[in-house]
């Protein structure tokens, strides 16, 4: 046994301090480290905290080789703000990097210093900055596999060399930039063979699609919606039969879809739509058996749905809207779409009732139908669908039936039934008043249904509709809808997401609005009717509404002074009704009020001041002959007229004393029993006044005849 050294405990952790110092100094190369913390000095904003550490290799995001060298730096979503590449001394020194990752920050300048000098890197991802400026002519490096420059400000051509030498490029991606010119033609005669995705959409890419994606032999994935491109879906894309999804939205091209696209086995994805595509539609979509998304709307399309679409199993979501297709609905055996999810086929020329086989889809979502010439009643089976969220359709009948089964729908948010139930009357409250019904419908349009009666009252009792629009008389009780009265409480807070877009019904650049219900505006939308009576003064309890719009009907009576309790109010029409008496000056103080329009009405007096009102246009008050005042040319002849200058004393909207009226009558009173009373009542009075009326009748009878003589002599 070895004696006792009590000097090994002394040097022991100074030898072991000693090696981790040296692993340290070697661990991270000095000139990265600065090249590192240089990066951060050109950032206003830096919460990497990188000088905690001397080892750069044991910083966040950083990632070194067994050399010490940085190889992969790693900073998505950091709130980096600032500078990217100012000078070569910062990350162009990293000369070791492969991987890149700076994406979902705030960084700004040119990519074409530092360009230059990452000649190893194989992963850049930038995308979701400020980067601005043009393309370098070259990709970093030969060894590029994926290049995301995707969210960013870059202007300008694609230039043409810069596929050339990219051999191992896999991924292009450039959407949401401003770039222009072509799409690079011959991009995998230029570069590698084994290019997977390319994404060009939403730029401002014109002309033709390149006719040589054949040589892009593994490409799966081809996007390039919203540009400005045109011409023929170009043939080679047939021979592409790796593809799995075909984007070329919103852009112009324009003839028919060749039945080769049969050839495209592998396709899940094909949105074709916003586009000016014309011809029928290939009859073998069913040996697309892989198809999962289908959008095609808003194009020229003709012909019927082909039968074999049924047999695409996978299918999740069917867009075909405003199209002119056409065929007899009912015939369709939607059975076998188990996954469908979304069926969109609004303002087509469908003839029929709705497809029963629709109901067997549990995964639907939903429906729209409406626009179309399809007929019918809402069935029980409906109520199957226990995720719908979205059902829009018109032509029905029995609106009972229908309101009584929907109501049972748990999950339904939007109910868009417009166009429907002409002449019949809405269910009435008895029996629906104290219902559980319509638990989360924050949206429901009723429009152009031609109701008669009275609105029901049970619709006032709807906990969650934020939006309503339709035809009828306007209970005052309406105005009590909760939550435009009340802010939702946290429980009442769910997920609102829009299933299938709505928009304007334009044919040409649709409006599109808020894909979350959250986001649309509280709106009442009672335009377009022939709704009579007043403006019920109760208007002013729904606090939270922001857009109103009672225009084209047949309201009469004064502008509630009520609706300045909408003090989120931000879009006010009432024009083309009957309405009459003064702008309340009340409506001054609505700060947010962004449009105002109350033409064609019978309103009168000055236009009350404020800075919003003085803003708008003329036309915005026009046909009211007795306004005046800015923004109308005609001006006030009295600044300070108001209501009391016609002599009226308003009490409320509905009662109005006519003061000028009653001293007329009292003035009469008192000027004949002033005289009258007098002669009546003084006999001495009475006998000198028709003595003083018989002298004056003497008296113009001689001037008469004095007058008459001398004419004759004459």
């Amino acid at each position: 046994m070895k004696p006792y050294n009590p000097m090994a405990h002394i040097f022991l952790p100074i030898l072991l301090f000693s090696s981790i110092i040296s692993t340290n100094i070697h661990a991270c190369n000095q000139i990265e480290r600065n090249s590192l913390l240089s990066f951060t000095l050109t950032l206003s904003s830096s919460p990497l905290n990188w000088t905690s550490s001397v080892n750069c290799c044991q910083w966040k995001g950083i990632t070194c080789n067994q050399d010490g060298w940085v190889t992969h730096l790693l900073l998505p979503s950091k709130e980096l703000k600032g500078g990217i590449f100012p000078s070569s001394s910062s990350l162009g020194n990293l000369t070791h990097l492969t991987h890149l990752n700076l994406s979902h920050n705030s960084l700004c300048g040119s990519l074409t210093e530092f360009f230059l000098s990452l000649n190893r890197l194989e992963i850049l991802d930038l995308s979701y900055n400020l980067l601005s400026g043009e393309l370098p002519l070259y990709p970093p490096s030969s060894n590029i596999q994926k290049l995301d420059l995707s969210s960013n400000h870059f202007h300008g051509a694609i230039p043409s060399s810069f596929f050339q030498k990219a051999w191992s490029l896999t991924s292009f991606n450039v959407s949401n930039n401003t770039l222009s010119g072509s799409i690079p033609s011959s991009i995998c005669l230029q570069s590698s063979h084994l290019i997977k995705v390319l994404d060009f959409s939403s730029n401002e890419f014109s002309g033709n699609i390149s006719g040589r994606l054949r040589e892009c032999s593994e490409l799966q994935n081809f996007r390039a919606g919203n540009n400005n491109l045109s011409g023929l879906l170009p043939k080679d894309i047939y021979n592409a039969t790796k593809l799995e999804e075909i984007s070329l939205p919103s852009n112009s091209l324009y003839g028919a879809i060749s039945d080769r696209i049969a050839n495209l086995t592998n396709l899940k994805i094909l949105d074709l739509s916003f586009n000016q595509l014309s011809g029928v539609l290939p009859h073998h979509f069913g040996k697309l058996s892989k198809l999962k998304l289908i959008a095609l709307d808003y194009n020229n399309l003709e012909g019927s749905l082909p039968l074999s679409l049924m047999n695409c199993t996978n299918l999740i979501e069917i867009h075909m809207a405003a199209n002119n297709l056409e065929g007899d609905i009912s015939t369709l055996n939607f059975s076998k779409l188990s996954q469908l999810s979304k069926l969109d086929l609004l303002r087509n020329q469908f003839i029929g009732t709705l497809p029963i086989s629709l109901y067997s889809c549990r995964s639907l979502k939903a429906i729209r139908l409406s626009a179309n010439q399809i007929e019918g009643q809402i069935q029980p089976e409906i109520l199957s669908l226990k995720s719908l969220s979205l059902l829009s359709l018109g032509g029905l009948t029995n609106v009972t039936g229908a309101m009584k089964i929907l109501m049972r729908c748990k999950s339904l948010q939007t109910l868009l039934l417009s166009y429907s139930f002409k002449g019949e009357e809405m269910p009435a409250d008895g029996g629906m008043v104290d219902f559980d019904g319509f638990q989360n419908l924050r949206f429901l349009s009723l429009y152009y249904c031609e109701f008669t009666g009275q609105m029901p009252l049970w619709l006032s009792k709807l906990k969650n509709l934020e939006i309503l629009i339709l035809k009828g008389e306007f209970p005052k009780e309406l105005c009590g809808l909760p939550r435009l009265v009340h802010e939702p409480t946290a429980a009442q807070v769910v997920d609102d997401y829009l299933e299938l877009p709505i928009f304007t019904a334009a044919d040409q650049n649709p409006i599109f609005y808020p894909h979350r219900l959250s986001n649309f505006a509280p709106t009442i939308d009672l335009s377009l009717n022939h709704i009579n009576g007043r403006i019920p003064s109760e208007i002013g309890q729904m606090r939270l509404l922001h857009n109103l719009d009672l225009s084209i009907n047949n309201f009469s009576g004064n502008i509630p002074d009520e609706i300045s309790n909408l003090k989120n109010l931000e879009n006010l029409s009432l024009s083309i009704n009957h309405l009459s008496g003064q702008i309340p000056s009340s409506l001054a103080s609505l700060s947010f009020l962004k449009s105002f329009n109350v033409s064609y009405n019978d309103l009168e007096g000055p236009i009350p001041t404020s800075t919003q009102l003085q803003t708008l246009n003329a036309s915005d008050f026009k046909g009211n002959p007795k306004l005046c005042g800015s923004p109308l040319p005609n001006e006030c002849l009295n600044k300070s007229i108001n209501i009391d200058n016609k002599n009226y004393l308003v009490l409320d909207n509905e009662h109005q004393i006519p003061w000028f009226y009653i001293f007329v009558v009292l003035g009469f009173i008192v000027g004949f029993w002033g005289v009258c009373g007098s002669l009546i009542i003084k006999k001495t009075w009475r006998y000198a006044y028709f003595q003083f009326v018989d002298n004056i009748q003497d008296r113009l009878y001689v001037m008469m005849t004095v007058h008459m003589r001398r004419r004759l002599r004459g």
